[in-house]
């Protein structure tokens, strides 16, 4: 009974919020369903051809010494395998011991289309507004910074959430990135997801870079993961999961609403 109204106290609040938030918000599926580990879904924008970019809201919120995080995955369209890693934590038993939030697809035209790029034909890895360049080719970086719906969605959710920590996730590059600012934390990050660390620079600066923008105008970190071409579907639903809670001290439980 006292989880029952946990579950409609937590909905009735994510309902009030998405009124002032202009976001789409709906409330987790029922405990028993197939998402137990979702206290909120939410459609943070639309991509260039409408389809929904969705962001799952897991684990424990407003715990004390609770860290707050995001994880992204399918940023470029042909790089989908990462995703998995988050559909699983999204898909599983409840989380605790973090305040998660997860992106599995948010490029879902390039996904769609198997293609690197947003439909408009830009990397939006390219498309942010910090050391933004006019690229061409397969870093096609937009008209200007920002001028993607997927960008502005995407900037418009990480300044409303404002976590601590970023995991980015890509292929095929086979490492985690220590030029970052805040070296340590990629360094333990890599030794959790059992991957090499790496300095990835673009052969110079990263320009219009997600990580980038969110490190140059927030605390928080944010770090890009790159797996291999082909990683292991066992890898990818089974291990890393439980590999990338224990970067953050959480795990699998169940939730008490008595406390």
């Amino acid at each position: 009974m006292r989880r029952r109204l946990g579950t409609v106290l937590t909905a009735l609040t994510l309902l009030a919020g998405s009124a002032v938030s202009g976001q789409t918000v709906a409330p987790a599926q029922a405990a028993t369903g197939a998402h137990r580990a979702v206290v909120e879904k939410r459609v943070i924008g639309k991509s260039v051809q409408g389809r929904p970019i969705v962001a799952w809201h897991l684990g424990e919120q407003g715990r004390p010494h609770t860290a707050k995080v995001v994880l992204i995955a399918t940023m470029h369209g042909n790089e989908s395998a990462p995703a998995q890693i988050l559909r699983a934590l999204r898909d599983g038993d409840p989380i605790l011991g973090v305040d998660l939030w997860v992106v599995p697809t948010y490029n879902p035209d390039g996904l769609a289309a198997g293609t690197r790029r947003n439909a408009h034909g830009v990397d939006l890895n390219r498309n942010y507004p910090f050391h933004w360049a006019a690229l061409d080719g397969n870093y096609e970086s937009g008209s200007k910074p920002a001028s993607e719906p997927e960008t502005r969605a995407m900037m418009k959710f990480l300044g409303k959430v404002r976590p601590q920590w970023i995991l980015s996730f890509h292929q095929p590059l086979h490492g985690v990135d220590t030029d970052t600012k805040r070296p340590k934390f990629a360094t333990r990050v890599a030794r959790a997801l059992d991957l090499p660390a790496k300095s990835f620079t673009c052969g110079g600066v990263c320009h219009g870079t997600m990580t980038g923008w969110f490190n140059h105008n927030f605390r928080g970190n944010a770090l890009t993961v790159e797996y291999g071409a082909h990683p292991p579907r066992t890898r990818m639903r089974q291990v890393a999961p439980r590999q990338v809670l224990s970067i953050f001290g959480a795990w699998r439980g169940e939730y008490d609403f008595e406390q």
